[in-house]
């Protein structure tokens, strides 16, 4: 599925480590949802310290946010307490937020092709509308993007 700017996020239930959330539970407010592909790698440690370093400003421009992966419940817990992280971390370990989003797709390493988690961000607005949308995100300088974004919004 593509997800563009200006179509109604697809809706959802999850599973996080803090309990079921649904796109219903944001109405009113930002969502920045993103999908990275593994807890407790280089990247993806990155990528968790930024949002935990600037989830202030995040709270400040009335944004929540949601880190996904197809990690499960007691990763997400592990992974969350090891680095302090302040947001709640969905286990779409079924991979059906990663269809409705397009983010599964074929990734090649060393030449071998698998399956996995395009690194993509996705802001939703008050009213549940996709507002701004990154794929094959580079973490350096994406937070900034992000939240310069959530300013114009």
């Amino acid at each position: 599925m593509t997800v563009t700017i200006g179509q109604p996020a697809p809706a959802f239930t999850v599973v996080t480590d803090e309990g079921e959330r649904s796109l219903a539970d944001y109405k009113g407010k930002r969502l920045v949802l993103y999908f990275y592909p593994k807890d407790d790698t280089s990247g993806c440690i990155s990528e968790a310290h930024q949002f935990r370093d600037e989830y202030l400003r995040f709270t400040i421009n009335k944004a929540a946010i949601l880190g996904v992966s197809k990690d499960s419940i007691p990763s997400h817990e592990k992974f969350r307490a090891k680095h302090s992280l302040p947001f709640p971390l969905v286990a779409d370990t079924d991979g059906a937020l990663c269809e409705a989003f397009g983010v599964w797709k074929e990734k090649s390493m060393y030449g071998k092709k698998y399956m996995g988690i395009e690194r993509s961000t996705f802001l939703i607005d008050e009213n549940g509308v996709i507002a701004a949308v990154w794929r094959k995100v580079k973490v350096s300088g994406h937070i900034h993007e992000i939240l310069e974004a959530l300013h114009e919004l």
